[in-house]
Parts: structure tokens; C-alpha cells; sequence
């Protein structure tokens, strides 16, 4: 269940002194934690309902640059206020921060009506249209991350050069090296399980100093927001003990990427797993091909919101586990898409294609429109691939850069009737400045390839 607590326990809990601080905040393009610190007594005393905030929190990039060319914020309608009304089911204790209580919200404009590019409302509404169809859409989403030596203070001291992983070896199921990472990892463990968060496990994954966190499958909307406070909460907790994280999908080109796989599932509105039939060859019903049918048709068109960044497309590579195939298979770990739990009622459809990097909130609503499409249409499920899918040649292949990407979903008729013209526009536009900001800065691979040598 979301959240751990209820407005209840929060006064009884700020009665008694142990809260004192409440966070609310709302979601930002990026997936980032965006909001204010209340004093909890404030809060509880009327000041839970609502609050407000600039609206170009949906319109800067990483660098809270106040892009220009969005149509729904900018100077020339003097960047205004929305409304960020708080979901309290989500409610809960941050047991890594002091007296600290957390909410987040949704977005409303000055009707109080969704904000209608504001990720959790996207999603909110293909949730809402599984539902109309007589579904539940439940999902998990794994992180993987790395976790260095170094700390952010002192890696921008030294201009983020001098990275070092707190392995010096592969550590994917190490149970040896993941125990002398233990100082950071039982406390994200622990401190998000305290947080409301079913932690399942933390492992070592495919590199000197990456991890993994999983935690327990649940409805879309509850996923996500689940994905998103232990993304922000692994960073608190890294950065208390003096070390760091990345989220991002390539950090080193001769490291593994880091992945978000994103599993999912229909579920009847009486607690039936739809997508499981016992007489099919791998367990899958009718709806489960129809709805894997529709992701294929539209993957290449979803890209931009399973890798947002031109840096996610560097983790597409051959041969380290990340796919290059748009394409479907049964437990095949070379494939975009891979069915797991086959032959069970946990059947179900991977997504590997989303890094770390991703919006979790996208990515869910991209995936479920297009699944839900090709419900709608019955589209028919194409031959499953078997074997090395990087080998594969003359099959859909996945966007090999943000720009290409960029042009699909720009053009996608299905996700213009999905999510709105308004919303593609934006988040087409969003993928337009990270092109341009990346094709004029001069990087450190230009300077050493070229500078003596050019």
C-alpha cells in the first residue's frame, strides 16, 4: 500500500516531537523530487491540502535552465503558479532524515484541473483508461546504480574526474564484495522499508561497483512513485556517508550500463492475472500477445521517454546486456522484450530497453498506452525471436540516437491521440534542447582526440 501513514499518525507523531519537518513535493520532467519543507505543525494544522509552485518546474532541464520554446511556460506568460495538491495516501516517515515526513503531490492548474504534461498526471491517465477497459495495470521497475568512494563536494571539486567505485572488481550476486559496501546498502535497505517501500533485496550487478535494488511489484501509479523516492532516497542515504551515486544509463563507455527494466502485467479488476492462459505454449493469453503486439508496433516511437538523454543511447551496446533489438522473446536477455514467469499466473513482460535515467512515470504511461493500443486494435503478436538477438540482422531495431528518437515520437499518431498533442510537443521539445545543449559543448573525448592531432 502507498505511503505509511496516514494524517492521523503524522499529528499524533508531531504532537509527541518526533516530526517535525514535512516535504511535499511534486514530480519535475526529469523525475526529480521538486517541493517544499513545511513546518510540520503548519502543516498539520491546515497547510497539508495544498500549495503552490512555479510552473517552469516542467519546462528547465537538468540544470534548472529556464528553456525557452514551451508553449506552456515562458516569459511571455510570466511564468505563473501551479497547484500542487497532495496525494495523502502517499504520506510517510523518511527515516534517513531527522523529524522528516514526506507527501507528494499532483500538479493543477488554477482550475484544479491536471496539469496535462506533468508526469504523474500522464500516467494517472493511462491508468485511469486501463481501468475503463477492466483492468488493473501493475508494474515493477528494477534500479540499478553506481555507488563510488568519492563524494558529489568532492567530485566537483576535481571537475568529476578521479571516479572510484567501491569495487575493484565484477560484483553481479558477490556476496563477499557487496558485504564491505553494507555501511550504505542495509541503510538504503532499511531506511526505505521504513519509508512505506516493500525492499525485496539488494545485489552486486555487472560491474566494479554497481548495485541493485528491487523492490516488490504494485499498481503503476504506486510504482512509480515508489521508483522515484528510492532513486531520491539512495542519494540522500549515499551522500550521509560521505559517498556517491549515478543514475545514469553510461557512465564510463567501458562500463556496463545501468538499466531500469520495467516489468508489467494486466490484472482484472476481481484479482485474475489477465495476461496468463495454461493451454498456450508459454502461458500467455490472447490480451498478453495483443498487448505486447501493440508495444512492438509503437517501441521505436516510445523511445524518448525509455531514454531521454543523448548519453542513454551509449548504453545500447553489444554484448553487456542491454538490448539494440526491439523485439520479443521468451527468457531471453537479448531482446527488448522478454516474457518471464511463463507457464505461471506471475507471467508477465519485461521492458529491457529503459536505463536509470529514465522518468518512471513516462516510461510506465509510454508503455501501457502502447500495450492498451494494441489491445484496442487486436493487433496480432509477431514470431518470437530465439537466440543472440545483437546477431539478429533485418529485425526493428531499437532509436540509435536521442535525434532519431526525437523524430519517431514527434510523428506518432497513437501517442498524439494518447497523451495529446500538447504533451508530445513538450516532451519533443524537451528531447530537442538536449540535443542542441550536447551538439555545442566541447567534450573531453573531442580535446584528446583532437587537439595535437587534428
Amino acid at each position: 500500500m502507498p505511503g505509511n501513514m496516514t494524517l492521523s499518525d503524522l499529528k499524533a507523531a508531531v504532537k509527541a516531537g518526533e516530526i517535525d519537518t514535512v516535504l511535499v513535493a511534486g514530480i519535475d520532467m526529469q523525475g526529480r523530487l521538486m517541493g517544499k519543507r513545511f513546518h510540520a505543525q503548519f502543516f498539520v494544522d491546515g497547510g497539508w491540502e495544498e500549495t503552490h509552485c512555479c510552473n517552469y518546474l516542467l519546462a528547465v532541464d537538468m540544470e534548472m535552465t529556464t528553456v525557452q520554446g514551451y508553449k506552456s511556460s515562458n516569459w511571455q506568460t510570466g511564468y505563473g503558479d501551479y497547484i500542487l495538491k497532495t496525494d495523502m495516501s502517499t504520506l510517510r516517515r523518511v527515516p534517513w532524515l531527522e523529524g522528516t515526513a514526506m507527501v507528494l503531490g499532483d500538479t493543477l492548474d488554477h482550475h484544479h484541473q491536471p496539469v496535462p504534461h506533468a508526469p504523474r498526471n500522464i500516467l494517472k491517465r493511462q491508468v485511469e483508461r486501463a481501468r475503463a477497459m477492466g483492468f488493473d495495470a501493475m508494474m515493477a521497475t528494477e534500479l540499478e546504480f553506481y555507488l563510488f568512494e568519492n563524494s558529489y563536494e568532492s567530485l566537483r571539486d576535481s571537475n568529476f574526474t578521479g571516479l572510484k567505485p567501491v569495487s575493484a572488481y565484477n560484483e553481479d550476486y558477490h556476496i563477499f564484495q557487496t558485504t564491505k559496501e553494507e555501511d550504505v546498502m542495509r541503510a538504503v535497505r532499511n531506511g526505505l522499508y521504513g519509508a512505506g517501500i516493500t525492499i525485496e533485496n539488494s545485489k552486486g550487478e555487472a560491474d566494479a561497483g554497481q548495485e541493485e535494488v528491487n523492490y516488490k511489484y504494485s499498481d503503476a501509479l504506486d510504482t512509480a512513485d515508489n521508483h522515484t523516492i528510492v532513486k531520491h532516497g539512495i542519494k540522500e542515504i549515499a551522500w550521509s556517508k560521505g559517498k556517491s551515486v549515478t543514475f545514469m544509463a553510461k557512465y564510463d563507455h567501458r562500463k556496463a550500463g545501468s538499466s531500469s527494466h520495467c516489468h508489467q502485467s494486466l490484472w482484472t479488476q476481481d484479482g485474475k492475472p489477465a495476461f496468463y492462459d495454461k493451454k498456450d505454449k508459454h502461458g500467455m493469453s490472447q490480451l498478453m500477445k495483443h498487448y505486447i503486439a501493440g508495444q512492438l508496433a509503437y517501441a521505436r516511437e516510445m523511445t524518448v521517454f525509455l531514454a531521454p538523454y543523448v548519453n542513454s543511447y551509449k548504453r545500447f551496446t553489444i554484448g553487456m546486456f542491454a538490448p539494440t533489438k526491439a523485439v520479443w522473446s521468451a527468457d531471453n536477455r537479448t531482446a527488448g522484450f522478454r516474457v518471464c514467469g511463463a507457464h505461471t499466473k506471475a507471467i508477465r513482460v519485461e521492458c529491457r530497453i529503459p536505463g536509470s535515467d529514465v522518468n518512471p512515470y513516462l516510461t510506465c504511461a509510454a508503455l501501457l498506452a502502447a500495450g492498451l493500443d494494441g489491445i484496442e486494435q487486436k493487433l496480432a503478436l509477431e514470431p518470437e525471436m530465439q537466440g543472440d538477438m545483437y546477431a539478429a540482422g533485418d529485425v526493428r531495431e531499437i532509436p540509435h540516437n536521442l535525434r532519431e528518437a526525437a523524430d519517431l515520437l514527434h510523428g506518432s499518431a497513437m501517442y498524439r491521440k494518447a497523451f495529446g498533442d500538447d504533451v508530445v510537443d513538450h516532451y519533443h521539445h524537451a528531447a530537442q534542447w538536449e540535443i542542441s545543449e550536447t551538439d555545442r559543448v566541447v567534450t573531453d573525448f573531442e580535446i584528446q582526440r583532437l587537439l595535437e592531432r587534428a
